[in-house]
């Protein structure tokens, strides 16, 4: 996920003209993440482009969609968010989840696409645990955000 495209009009509004968007996103990420140094944001037109050091994948793949589901971003260039290398004497970190992307459309709600996914509306609460960081609240969903759906 080095560079991913997403509904420019979805979302949450985080900010009000392009010369605020930068420093509105970096505040977000560090605010919202623990596991990014270093980060550094531009925007333009509607790119935003990441940079930094996250402390493994899955952060790297939370900050992108964080960023990619506000409101005025169309696409994310994320080519210099690093993942750091494991250290030596670290224990290995356990490969990421399987997870499918899914842009939500009109008239979605998690537990459809729970439905649709696992063939259980219940199931919503997978789907919900899984986006945490992009998702505030189960039954405030936008047309466009783009969401995980674990495959595990």
């Amino acid at each position: 996920m080095g560079f991913l495209d997403f509904v420019k009009e979805a979302g949450s509004q985080l900010f009000n003209t392009d010369a605020e968007a930068a420093r509105k996103i970096k505040e977000m990420l560090e605010i919202r993440t623990s596991g990014i140094r270093n980060i550094d944001v531009a925007f333009d037109d509607g790119v935003a482009t990441v940079c930094g050091d996250c402390v493994n994948e899955a952060t790297r793949d939370s900050a992108i969609l964080m960023v990619g589901n506000v409101k005025g971003v169309e696409k994310v260039v994320a080519d210099d968010l690093a993942v750091d290398p494991p250290a030596e004497k670290a224990p290995a970190e356990p490969p990421p989840a399987a997870v499918e992307y899914y842009t939500i459309v009109k008239g979605d709600t998690l537990g459809a696409i729970a439905k649709k996914f696992y063939g259980k509306a219940s199931q919503y609460v997978r789907i919900f645990e899984a986006n945490k960081d992009i998702i505030a609240d189960p039954d405030k969903i936008y047309p466009g955000q783009k969401i995980r759906i674990p495959k595990d």
